[in-house]
């Protein structure tokens, strides 16, 4: 099975580290979130990964180019010219960077990469959001409900902490509790290839009517994902991925 990644869009709420890079490559832990991305479906054994490019995707290219120099010891023999890997630290993945278009939006990125799909299912999700996603298990829902299209429904917590009050006086404090209970779009998607079908172009924007039309076709599956995860929407968002890497405890290092 191949996972289609989302790694194209302008990240201008997170401007603050993608006027050089795309908001795939901003780092968490010293690795692009794109790459914690991935290492969660290979760790499901999905490792054909095609990766919709777009606004800077050349620094997404050349991450990819030069793995080696990322991610193992090298020695370099100068007279030869020769460089030698010395510990080999690569992943077993298959990597297609497709350039989508800088403009070009979710839906018409997914149109333009549909000659690398093949005829099977495949997952789609975006780059920039990790979580302790089973994929394994979201993979084996979408088979057995044999519908067009899984979306991994998510219920994100309260932004902000909390006051537990009683008239004027506060009893106590709650560090961000949960939402309002609703469910939102997580992304983490399970598709056929039909749902190419539903997207027009490149001004198609993939969360309006494609997955519109699918849902009133009773078409499109809600999977319910009760673990963590977490959008890098902002820079505090970015921040407080670090800290939980940071603190050995990452919930999405699930591998």
């Amino acid at each position: 099975m191949k996972a289609v990644i989302l790694a194209g869009g302008l990240g201008t709420r997170i401007s603050e580290e993608t006027s050089s890079r795309p908001k795939p490559m901003v780092e968490v832990g010293n690795r692009p979130i794109l790459w914690h991305i991935m290492k969660i479906y290979s760790h499901h054994g999905i490792n054909d990964f095609i990766v919709c490019c777009g606004y800077k995707g050349y620094v997404i290219k050349e991450y990819f180019a030069n793995y080696f120099l990322h991610m193992s010891d090298v020695t370099f023999d100068m007279q030869k010219n020769k460089m030698e890997v010395l510990q080999n630290s690569a992943e077993p993945w298959r990597v297609s960077l497709v350039d989508t278009g800088e403009s070009t939006m979710t839906g018409g990125r997914l149109k333009r990469v549909r000659d690398y799909l093949g005829d099977e299912d495949f997952c789609l999700t975006y780059g920039d959001g990790v979580g302790n996603i089973d994929i394994t298990a979201l993979v084996a829902f979408h088979k057995q409900q044999a519908r067009l299209a899984t979306l991994t429904a998510m219920q994100p917590p309260g932004r902000f902490g909390s006051l537990a009050l009683d008239g004027h006086k506060i009893q106590h404090f709650q560090e961000k509790p949960q939402g309002d209970g609703g469910w939102i779009n997580g992304g983490f998607f399970v598709l056929s290839p039909k749902v190419i079908d539903y997207i027009d172009g490149d001004t198609s924007i993939w969360e309006r009517e494609p997955l519109e039309t699918l849902a009133k076709q009773e078409q499109l599956n809600a999977w319910f994902h009760h673990g963590f995860w977490q959008p890098m929407d902002t820079l505090r968002d970015k921040n407080h991925l670090e800290e939980l890497w940071a603190s050995g405890e990452a919930p999405w290092k699930i591998w």
